[in-house]
């Protein structure tokens, strides 16, 4: 192994740091070509019905507008791999912000002109778009997303619950939330020669064209997807998105390059969000605070054109002991844009409810919401019986509490003043699941004695080409200064998405598995290389094929300090501490990046984010980022990170588990808590706002 100073866990300096700030980095709706058009959508107004007429003829006359595409004109597809990309292709509107049209013009104001010229005319159909508990169309699905049973039971919940001496039963209320990457999501495609290349804001380009090969009708050879920048997605991007077709489509029919990125307040309607969801969770313990049953379910939306389930029961299946448990998913199809993945999809709500309920026991048991946790610490996970490969979540809490000064807070609310700001603390356990998925890789080696590395991985702004070459480097036993890292082309060596924190462990294990090759071929080898080099490719279907035996995960604990104007109901949040326990960390730098992060966007998701379905127009009434509001660094004054060294040899060669999405996990309910801890008054709500707060305060 290298002994390099930016070897494997070291703290090495992204590589494309100043790229990005100098603006050299080329992002997908900054790739220009001779003849380049624009496109702008033209969103269905309506929350449901059909297209009953398109009169385009005034948008032509716009100066500058090259055509119109109407599901009358349109390229025909066919029948794609996921039914949110079936545009232009019929006259229904199964939403309000559907695409019904497509201006191209020679520039983007052009386009924008012409589309709002576009004039559409609708029958009109009854529309629902309200999350309730008692929806008349709830039905437990086989599956939530992920492949998980959406009903799973263990003994009786319902008897135990109702036998034990202290209960919880409480519903948590969470709006629905967007991704909002930085980085809109756009398209730039072109065609040549009847080969199509688009550059694309994805987070996984392997994706994108195997969904456009089957949309187009095209040979997968003849489609290439590059996301070599990609501004951020949060999961937004995980999937292939309708604009990737469209911008493809009107290529095709234009004969010309053509642009489309998506307007922000657009994006609501086609790219995503994390689903509503109304949780119950029932809790019974002994008096000593052990649980004795677990329950929780879980009402959501999902869309009428496919179904997606936020599988947010599933964490109570691994967190805590409990000889009975039911954890239950129920959905109901309304006329509402497509859920999706977001940060933690699943987790993050679910833990937000679970982790609430159990500070809601601490309370009416009295005792510590720390000490309750560590009293129902599993020898295995409870929903399989499996081993953990490692579970360091004691380690977590317990120094977590040391660091935070936990043990010095007076555990009864409403205790602390400063002023007219009350003030408290509270505290909430996190966990996310290991996941890999099956990739590949080359690695070459140069007559100069360097090294050259591919494989089509998308650094989403995680660091994935840094933490590649130090993987690389660590394996063939070189500086990483000497490995070149080629990634983000769906022409590369195919690779799994930057999704499911499952990045570095299935593109690094393909880049380990590749160097390690190339190390055992150089060996066999005398005398210099050819001017080509020596190249070896390996994937890691064989790896990923089998199921591992433990039950793998990362876990964390989340601390936060709190201070609530009692005459405003502002919340500020002081102090927000993370301490995890994710395997190796395979660089100190990105991974404290990673961890932060999440928690800024849990924080968001506790005080200030929120979205909610008009009942009139359906739509989302919060759709940009002047009403649907992130949190800024004014809003986290001292946010810390660390994590507990594990070593656990049942993940990977490199010892690492995901950690770009634990650190949402468990933030929000950690603020909740310590809002309740505050103010004494407990609020089952998100965001926790100002006009939440003020009728409970003094």
């Amino acid at each position: 192994m290298s002994d390099s100073p930016q070897a494997l866990g070291a703290p090495a300096v992204r590589r494309e740091g100043r790229d990005k700030v100098t603006g050299a980095a080329r992002y997908a709706a900054e790739h220009t070509a001779p003849g380049l058009l624009h496109g702008w959508i033209v969103h269905a107004t309506v929350p449901s019905g059909r297209v009953t007429a398109i009169r385009t003829a005034d948008a032509l006359a716009v100066p500058g507008v090259h055509t119109v595409l109407t599901h009358d004109n349109a390229p025909r597809l066919e029948e794609p791999d996921d039914p949110i990309l079936a545009v232009l292709q019929d006259t229904r509107v199964p939403h309000r912000g559907w695409p019904v049209a497509l201006v191209v013009a020679e520039s983007l104001e052009s386009a924008r002109a012409g589309a709002d010229a576009v004039h559409v005319e609708y029958a009109t159909t009854g529309h629902d778009v309200v999350l309730t508990a008692d929806h008349p169309g709830l039905h437990t699905p086989e599956e939530a997303n992920g492949g998980y049973p959406a009903l799973r039971e263990r003994g009786d919940a319902v008897r135990a619950f109702e036998a034990a001496p202290v209960r919880i039963d409480a519903t948590y209320t969470l709006r629905g939330l967007h991704n909002h990457p930085m980085e809109p999501h756009a398209s730039t495609a072109r065609w040549a020669d009847g080969h199509l290349t688009v550059h694309d804001s994805s987070q996984g380009s392997t994706a994108v064209r195997d969904s456009l090969a089957a949309a187009l009708g095209l040979d997968r050879d003849r489609i290439t997807v590059i996301s070599e920048h990609v501004g951020g997605g949060f999961g937004s991007k995980g999937t292939p998105r309708p604009q990737a077709v469209l911008a493809a489509m009107a290529a095709r029919h234009t004969g010309l390059p053509v642009q489309l990125a998506v307007p922000r307040r657009h994006m609501a309607a086609i790219v995503g969000h994390r689903a509503p969801t109304l949780q119950r969770v029932r809790l019974g313990a002994d008096r000593d605070g052990v649980l004795t049953s677990v329950s929780h379910e879980v009402v959501t939306h999902t869309s009428r054109i496919k179904e997606f389930v936020e599988q947010a029961a599933v964490p109570a299946r691994v967190m805590y002991a409990s000889a009975h448990s039911r954890t239950e998913h129920r959905v109901t199809a309304l006329d509402v844009p497509s859920p999706s993945w977001m940060r933690a999809p699943g987790e993050a709500s679910g833990m937000y409810a679970l982790e609430s309920a159990m500070d809601e026991l601490a309370c009416a048991l009295g005792i510590d919401p720390v000490e309750l946790r560590l009293r129902n610490e599993p020898r295995a996970e409870p929903d399989t019986g499996r081993p953990f490969s490692s579970r360091n979540l004691a380690a977590c809490l317990r120094e977590g509490a040391r660091h935070f000064g936990w043990h010095e807070r007076d555990p009864q609310p409403a205790a602390r003043e400063e002023g007219p700001w009350l003030l408290g603390t509270g505290v909430a356990s996190a966990t996310y699941p290991v996941l890999v998925s099956k990739s590949a890789a080359s690695a070459r080696a140069l007559p100069d004695g360097s090294y050259r590395i591919a494989v089509n991985a998308t650094d989403i702004g995680t660091g994935a080409r840094t933490v590649l070459a130090q993987i690389a480097a660590s394996a063939l036993d070189t500086p990483p200064e000497k490995v070149s890292i080629d990634i983000g082309s769906s022409d590369l060596p195919s690779a799994s998405v930057a999704g499911g924190s499952s990045g570095t462990a299935s593109w690094g294990s393909a880049v380990h598995k590749a160097a390690t090759a190339l190390v055992r071929r150089l060996a066999e080898r005398t005398g210099p290389l050819p001017p080509e080099g020596i190249t070896v490719t390996a994937d890691t279907g064989e790896e990923t094929a089998q199921e591992s035996p433990y039950a793998r995960h990362a876990f964390g604990a989340h601390f936060a300090e709190v201070a609530v104007d009692s005459l405003t109901g502002e919340v500020r949040t002081r102090r927000l501490l993370g301490v995890f326990a994710a395997g190796r960390i395979l660089n100190p730098r990105t991974a404290r990046s990673q961890f932060i992060g999440g928690m800024v966007m849990g924080l968001g998701m506790a005080l200030t984010e929120g979205s909610t379905m008009d009942p009139v127009f359906g739509d989302f009434t919060e759709r940009d980022l002047a009403s649907y509001h992130v949190p800024s660094c004014a809003d986290v004054p001292d946010i810390q990170a660390h994590w507990i060294d594990e070593d656990d040899p049942h993940l990977n060669p490199m010892g690492s588990k995901g950690i770009g999405e634990i650190g949402i996990v468990g933030t929000a309910a950690a603020i909740g808590n310590a809002v309740r801890h505050a103010t004494g008054a407990r609020l089952r709500e998100l965001p926790l706002t100002p006009d939440r707060l003020l009728p409970y305060l003094p």
